[in-house]
C-alpha cells in the first residue's frame, strides 16, 4: 500500500474539514490566488439614524476563522490568478485615455496622440538577433584592448542564448549602466520638461504661458531589454489645461508633437555625482527612438490603440523569471547574486550594482536596495494624473459590482469595520487545490472566448 505523502494528507484532512465547501468559495472567490492574504475581523453596517444593525459579518464562522483576499501580484510567475486581473485593470486603464471611458470622454481619440519608445545608450556592444542578418559585422575584423573580437558575423536567431551578451565583457561599461537605471527617473523628468520648453520656444509662448494653456498626459511602462537595459514605451497626448475634459487649442498637433519630442529627448543630458572611483558619468537618451502615431479602432494610418493598451498589459505581468533580468525578490546578501539564475552579463551588472551600493557619493541612490532591478528604481507603470481613470478606481468599480446592488453604500448608513493581518500564502495541499481552481476558471474563460468568437452577437456563426 502506497504511503501518503505530506501534500496527499494535507489535501484529505482539508477535505473532511465541516467547512471545506466554504473554504473551495473563498478560493473560487479569489480566483484561486496563489498567495492570498488571510484577515480576521468583521463588518458591521447599521442604520444611521435608529441604529439599527441591518447587516453583519463576521470571520469567527470562516474555516479557520478568516478570510481570503486576493493578493494582488502583478506578476505572472507569482500568482498567474491576480497577474491577470491586473493586466485586465492595465489594459482598461491605459486604453480609457485613448479612446475614452472609465470618466474619460470620447473625444480623447481626436487629440494629437503618440506611441514612443525611448532607449538607454550604448554601454558597449552586445551579441544582437537581427532578423537572418550577421550579428556585428566588421570589414576589417580586429580585436579591442583585451585580445577579442570587436565584431561578430554569426546570424543569431532570437532564442540563442547569446543575445545581449556584451561582445567583450571587460570593455562593457556596467557601472554605467547602473548609473544610468539609477537616474532613469530623473531623465524622463528633464525630458517632460524639455516637451512643454521646446513647445514654448516653437510657439513664442514663455513657459508659464505654455502650462497655462497645455497640458502632456502620459502613461509609459518599463521594459527591459536582452542587453538588460530599460527602455520606456509611452504613450502621450496633448490635452487642454483642463487635462482629458479640455481639447488643446488648435496650434496642437500630431506634427508639432512629434517634432518636439525628437528634439526633447536629443536635449537631455544631465551629470552624475563625481566619484573618485568612477569619474564622471553623462547620462543621456539613447539615438534609438522611435515614434509612431495612434489610430482609434483599427482604421487609417499609425498604431492601432487597442494593440498599444494590449501590448502594455500583457508585458506588465512578467517578472524577472520571465525576463531573465533580475530577480522577483530583494537581494539582502552578495551570496545571493551568484546562485541567481540569470546569465553572466546580468550576475556581473547586479555584482556592479551592489559594489556601487558601497560607495558613499551614490549612497543617496540606494542601489542595494535595488539589485534585483539592476538599480532600476521607478515603478513598471507610471501616468500623468490626467491621463485616465486610476488602479483604485478600477478596483472599486468592479468590488462594488460584485457586492451587487443591495449592498451598495447608502448614505443612511454608517458601516464599521475591524480587520487585521492574520498570515498569508497556503500549505501545500491547499497550494495544489487553489492552482487546480486557478486552471479550471481559465479554461472557462478560454471556452467563453471561443464561443464569443463563434457566436457574435446577432447570433451570426463565423464562417
Amino acid at each position: 500500500m502506497r504511503q501518503l505523502s505530506d501534500i496527499d494528507r494535507d489535501i484529505l484532512t482539508r477535505a473532511q474539514g465541516p467547512l471545506f465547501h466554504r473554504w473551495l468559495e473563498q478560493i473560487r472567490a479569489t480566483g484561486g490566488c496563489a498567495h492570498p492574504i488571510h484577515l480576521t475581523g468583521s463588518t458591521t453596517t447599521r442604520d444611521a439614524a435608529t441604529g439599527e444593525v441591518l447587516r453583519h459579518y463576521d470571520t469567527a464562522g470562516e474555516p479557520g476563522e478568516r478570510l481570503l483576499v486576493r493578493c494582488r501580484n502583478r506578476r505572472a510567475t507569482v500568482c498567474p490568478a491576480c497577474s491577470r486581473l491586473h493586466a485586465g485593470d492595465t489594459y482598461h486603464l491605459v486604453r480609457a485615455g485613448l479612446v475614452g471611458g472609465k470618466t474619460v470622454p470620447a473625444t480623447v481619440r481626436e487629440r494629437p496622440r503618440l506611441f514612443l519608445t525611448l532607449t538607454a545608450p550604448s554601454f558597449g556592444a552586445v551579441h544582437r538577433a537581427t532578423g537572418g542578418e550577421r550579428c556585428q559585422p566588421r570589414r576589417g575584423g580586429g580585436h579591442c584592448e583585451h585580445g577579442r573580437p570587436v565584431g561578430c558575423g554569426l546570424v543569431h536567431a532570437d532564442t540563442d542564448p547569446q543575445v545581449g551578451q556584451p561582445l567583450c565583457p571587460t570593455c562593457y561599461d556596467y557601472p554605467a549602466h547602473i548609473l544610468w537605471h539609477a537616474y532613469a527617473g530623473r531623465l524622463w523628468k528633464a525630458f517632460t520638461d524639455n516637451l512643454y520648453n521646446h513647445l514654448a520656444a516653437r510657439l513664442g509662448y514663455t513657459r508659464t504661458e505654455l502650462r497655462r494653456a497645455l497640458r502632456v498626459s502620459y502613461a509609459k511602462i518599463a521594459e527591459y531589454q536582452r542587453r538588460a537595459a530599460v527602455h520606456l514605451h509611452v504613450v502621450v497626448r496633448l490635452d487642454g489645461n483642463g487635462g482629458a475634459d479640455e481639447p488643446p487649442l488648435t496650434w496642437a498637433t500630431a506634427d508639432l508633437l512629434t517634432d518636439t519630442v525628437r528634439t526633447a529627448a536629443a536635449a537631455v543630458n544631465l551629470r552624475a555625482p563625481y566619484s573618485a572611483a568612477l569619474g564622471e558619468h553623462a547620462l543621456t537618451w539613447g539615438t534609438q527612438l522611435d515614434i509612431r502615431r495612434l489610430r482609434a479602432f483599427g482604421a487609417g494610418e499609425g498604431q492601432a490603440d487597442d494593440a498599444v493598451a494590449a501590448y502594455v498589459a500583457k508585458y506588465i505581468t512578467k517578472g524577472a523569471d520571465d525576463t531573465g533580468v533580475g530577480t522577483d525578490h530583494r537581494i539582502t546578501d552578495p551570496a545571493e547574486i551568484e546562485h541567481a539564475p540569470v546569465s553572466p552579463h546580468v550576475r556581473t551588472l547586479m555584482r556592479t550594482c551592489w559594489r556601487l551600493g558601497g560607495l558613499p557619493e551614490l549612497a543617496p541612490l540606494r542601489l542595494r536596495a535595488w539589485v534585483h532591478t539592476l538599480g532600476y528604481r521607478s515603478h513598471i507603470l507610471t501616468k500623468s494624473r490626467c491621463y485616465s481613470t486610476t488602479y483604485s478606481a478600477l478596483r472599486a468599480q468592479r468590488a462594488e459590482y460584485e457586492r451587487g446592488p443591495d449592498l451598495a453604500d447608502d448614505p443612511g448608513t454608517v458601516t464599521e469595520s475591524r480587520w487585521r493581518y492574520a498570515d498569508s500564502g497556503h500549505t501545500p495541499g491547499a497550494a495544489l487545490i487553489a492552482a487546480g481552481i486557478a486552471q479550471d476558471l481559465a479554461r472557462n474563460r478560454e471556452i467563453a472566448l471561443e464561443q464569443m468568437k463563434r457566436f457574435p452577437v446577432g447570433g451570426v456563426v463565423d464562417a
